[in-house]
């Protein structure tokens, strides 16, 4: 076990055992995280429908497998100081994949994970069709997870999607037996409203992520509710996955509707007030330090060649 008060785990833990709500916007990529970063928030998580989407160009229907997430997720959580922490979906397998998984994850520098009970291939929280695996099941994974890390200050939460194929008593049944397990935190995903999440922070004794899905206006399985209103709740957690990416999507698709009008009628598509500056990304991936970093090693006239032999 490390003693690293600096590492990600720990410092994510230090952020859990604040007063308040944490609140943890979804990233898939350099630009997301780093933007969070800049914006003041002290921590962040990866979505896995946002990296199966933009990775692999594909819904999150279980397509990405361990490897992609994994090799996204390690330079997603090396680009920033403040602590990410990764969606593992199921574990990718039973109990035993699931050490594996979560000894990875680990050594990538996440600051915890989240594995769900869905079957395997899973699909999407927000999508029909969810079915659950036996919850005995999901509590050996947990028990596997939790002996896996190495620092105990590493995050396992347990997601359940029990909602929509058990209802919310199912859900609290399954959210016990997972805390008894070892989770150090509680997901249960498309929950219903308010009084759904009290009962879910009242009924279960560890803290309550609850996720916002911005972005899905046809079809809510939990309507919006303001970060102040969560914390009144008593939710320790509120995750947006779906904010950042529906952002870029809309973004990208007004300034390529630009272009199109711009070629049609001949004139330039100049619109600052639409586009990042390309010195305000420079800025944003760490440029300045790389120049100081070039700046100083590039000075070869101050380095001392008196010390060795003619």
């Amino acid at each position: 076990m490390t003693d690293a008060p600096t590492s990600p785990s720990r410092r994510m833990r230090a952020l859990l055992d604040q007063d308040g709500i944490l609140v943890s916007p979804g990233v898939y990529d350099g630009y997301s995280v780093r933007m969070v970063e800049k914006m003041g928030f002290k921590t962040a998580c990866t979505t896995g429908a946002g990296l199966s989407n933009s990775r692999l160009g594909v819904p999150d229907v279980g397509i990405m497998g361990l490897t992609d997430n994994l090799d996204a997720c390690r330079m997603i959580a090396r680009s920033v100081s403040i602590p990410v922490m990764a969606d593992a979906d199921t574990g990718y397998g039973n109990a035993v994949a699931t050490y594996h998984t979560i000894e990875r994850f680990e050594e990538a520098g996440l600051a915890g994970v989240n594995i769900e009970d869905q079957v395997s291939p899973k699909r999407c929280g927000h999508m029909a069709g969810k079915d659950v695996i036996d919850m005995r099941e999901m509590a050996r994974k947990i028990e596997a997870a939790c002996d896996a890390r190495k620092d105990d200050a590493f995050v396992v939460l347990a997601r359940t999607d029990a909602i929509a194929v058990e209802g919310l008593d199912g859900a609290i049944r399954r959210a016990k037996l997972y805390a008894s397990a070892g989770a150090d935190m509680i997901f249960a995903d498309a929950i219903g409203g308010e009084d759904q999440i009290k009962r879910l922070v009242d009924e279960v004794p560890i803290p309550v992520s609850v996720n916002m899905g911005f972005g899905i206006r046809n079809r809510p399985t939990t309507p919006l509710i303001s970060v102040k209103r969560l914390a009144e709740l008593g939710v320790k957690r509120v995750t947006l996955p779906r904010m950042l990416p529906s952002a870029a999507l809309m973004a990208m698709e007004n300034a390529l509707s630009i272009l199109k009008q711009s070629m049609e009628s001949g004139e330039i598509a100049d619109r600052p007030d639409l586009l990042y500056g390309i010195d305000d990304i420079w800025s944003l991936m760490g440029k300045p330090a790389i120049d100081e970093m070039e700046a100083r090693y590039g000075d070869l006239d101050s380095v001392k060649l008196d010390s060795i032999a003619s």
